[in-house]
């Protein structure tokens, strides 16, 4: 009897915390606290680009801000179907056919590139493996070759493998991983070679139908009938259009047009086995030197994430999964003002439920707080030194003979919205971190 009253009552604890670690991985995100956050950078004009939430496959919160063009006479509010050049994490959907072709036993991940492209430096050396890690050796493609004198014209395959030739190799193959653009867009040639077929129709027919993405293709000239949008460089003051590239120059390394809808339902799809097997998926999770095939490790504090970052021209983006929770997050801008490694941030935070303070919500002012803690002399991997001093309870930021005031956004964070600067200051470290665009500065108080 009391065997059973003991079993019954084991049943019990144990359904009740299944059911509780079911609540917590499905609980959704704030949705009011991410449309603060997201509101605020509307209404201030500091960010463009579109975010979206999932938590095991279905969207939990969507929205878009800023625009798509700065032409009067089109269409200049994106909405969540807004199409953005995705750039690198393209590669997740190259990595993701290249291991499906070996599901399919067409290609092993110890090939060599010489059975393709004997041609190429160290080709009877570098294996499929490699490429997939960054850690092929070969030249990057486009550093050190003029790339934005030729970003915006027409290549042919034949073209692109000679300047890669020409450049020969960086270092022996698997002696350590350096991220390369060269690997991935040789692996959309060799999946070509081996699916008989364009890298887009194989695209559309072993990720883009199968899982159904209705906002996903390769890319073509940007166009604002499709709901496309053009990027953007924020500088002194004012937006300016980005010179945009010929995406057939990238292939599989960063040609796709997407949304971070369809991103959040492509990586679900991916950690779920309706792409590929366990086998490959654990293959491609398993990290050398923090890189994994076509994927990063991205944990947040102590729970594992996986994704890619993406940039091509101004747009930049973010793709992000948590296995455990089952939730995908993307966040895609096509033109940085407020920094996006703080918008993502913000995101992932409020996300899990962690602490986070909405921009310009606080009641932080210099009136209020103690503004001399800031003042002083940085200097680090800068060429120059930076002074921040006090005048009229104004903060003011000196540095390669220019000054600028700079306000507060929350407690030790500052900006100057038009030079597109924003300063961070960790008083405990003595350190100032200045952001501007995808740069950032870490200096140190003399």
């Amino acid at each position: 009897m009391y065997t059973t009253v003991f079993t019954k009552a084991l049943s019990l604890l144990l359904f009740l915390f299944v059911s509780f670690l079911s609540a917590s991985y499905s609980q959704s995100p704030d949705v009011k606290k991410l449309d603060s956050l997201f509101d605020v950078l509307q209404t201030r004009h500091l960010a463009t680009g579109s975010v979206a939430v999932s938590i095991n496959g279905k969207p939990v919160y969507q929205k878009a801000i800023g625009f798509i063009t700065l032409g009067s006479n089109r269409k200049a509010v994106p909405d969540i179907n807004t199409k953005y050049r995705i750039g690198s994490v393209s590669k997740m959907f190259t990595a993701v056919m290249i291991l499906q072709l070996m599901e399919e036993g067409k290609l092993s991940l110890d090939q060599s590139l010489s059975t393709f492209y004997p041609q190429l430096p160290n080709a009877g050396k570098i294996t499929i493996k490699d490429m997939l890690y960054h850690r092929s050796g070969l030249h990057n493609y486009t550093v050190d070759t003029n790339f934005p004198d030729w970003m915006d014209k027409p290549k042919t395959q034949e073209e692109l493998l000679k300047i890669i030739a020409d450049k020969g190799a960086d270092f022996e193959p698997g002696a350590k991983a350096d991220y390369c653009n060269s690997n991935f867009l040789l692996l959309s040639y060799i999946i070509e070679k081996i699916a008989k077929g364009s890298y887009a129709a194989i695209l559309e027919k072993k990720i883009i139908s199968r899982i159904g993405l209705t906002h996903t293709y390769f890319g073509k000239p940007i166009d604002y009938n499709r709901n496309e949008s053009s990027s953007y460089k924020y500088s002194n003051g004012a937006w300016t259009t980005e010179k945009e590239t010929n995406v057939n120059i990238h292939s599989g390394a960063g040609a796709i047009v997407s949304t971070p809808g369809d991103l959040t339902v492509f990586i679900h799809a991916l950690f779920n086995g309706r792409l590929i097997n366990k086998t490959s998926l654990t293959n491609m999770t398993t990290m050398i030197d923090g890189y994994g095939m076509g994927i990063f490790p991205y944990d947040f504090d102590a729970t594992k994430g996986y994704g890619h970052n993406g940039r091509i021209e101004e747009f930049y983006s973010a793709v992000r999964y948590y296995p455990e929770s089952k939730m995908a997050v993307c966040y895609i801008t096509n033109g940085i003002l407020y920094p996006r490694v703080d918008i993502l941030d913000g995101v992932l935070k409020i996300c899990f439920n962690k602490q986070y303070t909405i921009p310009f919500s606080s009641a932080h002012t210099l009136q209020n707080t103690n503004a001399d803690k800031y003042t002083g002399t940085y200097s680090g991997n800068l060429p120059f030194k930076v002074t921040c001093k006090k005048e009229n309870n104004k903060l003011t930021i000196e540095a390669a003979g220019r000054s600028m005031n700079i306000e507060p956004i929350n407690a030790n964070y500052f900006m100057n919205v038009p030079n597109g600067s924003f300063f961070e200051f960790n008083t405990n470290k003595g350190e100032l971190q200045i952001k501007e665009t995808d740069n950032i500065y870490i200096l140190r108080k003399e």
